[in-house]
């Protein structure tokens, strides 16, 4: 279970995601967050070993933007991947949602397309997931679906919306934006999930001063329309900054489907996000059998010991056997240092294990931001679970990856 370095060590990098090439596993591909030219750039990190070793580049910047940041990244069969993210003005205004998207397997990418346009004080789009359909009994299979928080009047009385777009032609263009959650409440950063019959599962988790609970809609349509709001479990949103840190920590769901044939489990959506309801943050679960119409009593899954503080939960099921893979940054071993742990289960999110994947836990005293996430992505054919997250071991926040095995 070695880590490795996959981004620069002279400039900052966070925020990573990662995705794998299903036909070609030893194609993976990530993004974050990279300051190594100045402004935030998305850095694109390439292996064609497996993890072995990577190369580093950076996508082009939107014209007429002055940074970009929040990438997230997926898969689409054969050989494409789409990344989408979060473009802003030279204010920090005006943030766009924009979409990049290669056809050979990151060699090359096309022009960013604009999703969803910002406009000054008025308009401001972020916190941005993508996730394509790869459920091969889907009748959807192929389509992009991408979640953001809209914010709107963002210098006057503020509100934060959820957005969602969709693409049928492997992100070069998209549709009109759909509203899916309330303007009468406040909600940040969406999951999503795509079960084995295709239907589209988006979830966030209303903010304080309201009431602070996970909700989810659904499309059966692929996308097109949606059902009114499911509560899937009230949530005791952490502090931010989490006791002890500096750095900014956000409360999102992250969600995940089984499309697999496992008779136990398929069809099974999941759900996960930390929680303070025990007087520390933790990493809870709920569990859906049925296609995210019911949703069971949420479980804490980290086996952590009391008083730590666990977050940035991220989730995958594997397509080949319905496995559960949640990592998440933790302080338990040497607090107040950090380390990556993933917790896995094997019987439909009855009972978790955990087991460590970082090699050395380590240092944020008096870092006001390590970005708000990190990624993973499975290796449907070994099981193998690959994770990127940020990591000051060098004394600088970059980019390390490691795997379960």
């Amino acid at each position: 279970m070695a880590n490795i370095q996959i981004s620069p060590s002279a400039s900052v990098q966070f925020e990573p995601t990662i995705a794998v090439n299903w036909l070609n596993p030893s194609v993976m591909v990530a993004v974050a967050v990279d300051l190594r030219s100045g402004p935030p750039n998305i850095g694109l990190y390439k292996s064609i070993d497996a993890g072995a070793t990577w190369t580093t580049t950076l996508l082009p910047l939107p014209t007429g933007f002055a940074g970009i940041e929040a990438p997230h990244i997926d898969y689409i069969f054969p050989t494409t991947f789409v990344v989408l993210a979060h473009a802003f003005d030279s204010d920090g205004l005006s943030g766009s949602i924009v979409s990049y998207t290669s056809a050979d397997n990151a060699s090359s990418f096309g022009p960013p397309v604009i999703v969803n346009q910002g406009f000054g004080q008025f308009v401001n789009d972020d916190q941005v997931v993508v996730v394509t359909d790869k459920a091969g009994s889907s009748p959807f299979f192929g389509n992009v679906y991408t979640g953001y928080t809209h914010d709107y009047n963002t210098q006057f009385i503020p509100g934060n919306t959820i957005f969602f777009n969709r693409s049928l032609d492997n992100g070069n263009t998209y549709s009109s934006p759909s509203l899916l959650s309330s303007v009468e409440e406040f909600e940040e950063f969406p999951g999503i999930a795509i079960t084995l019959n295709g239907i589209v599962i988006v979830g966030w988790i209303n903010q304080p001063p309201g009431n602070t609970d996970l909700k989810i809609r659904t499309s059966s349509d692929g996308g097109v329309t949606f059902t009114p709001e499911t509560m899937v479990a009230s949530v005791v949103v952490p502090p931010d900054p989490l006791p002890g840190y500096t750095f900014r920590c956000l409360t999102y769901p992250s969600l995940a489907a089984d499309i697999s044939n496992a008779p136990t489990t398929r069809g099974n959506v999941y759900a996960v996000w930390q929680d303070f309801r025990e007087g520390y943050s933790d990493i809870f679960l709920a569990t859906s059998t049925n296609f995210g119409v019911d949703w069971g009593a949420p479980i804490s899954i980290t086996g952590s010991p009391v008083g730590s503080q666990n977050f940035f939960p991220a989730i995958t099921v594997s397509p080949a056997d319905g496995a559960i893979f949640v990592t998440y940054y933790t302080n338990r071993v040497n607090p107040l240092n950090l380390d990556v742990y993933l917790a896995t289960s094997r019987d439909g999110g009855m009972t978790f294990t955990n087991t460590r994947i970082t090699t050395t836990s380590f240092d944020v005293t008096g870092i006001p931001l390590i970005g708000d996430y990190i990624g993973n992505a499975i290796v449907p054919q070994t099981g193998r679970l690959v994770s990127v997250w940020t990591d000051t071991r060098t004394g600088t926040e970059n980019i390390w990856f490691g795997d379960n095995q």
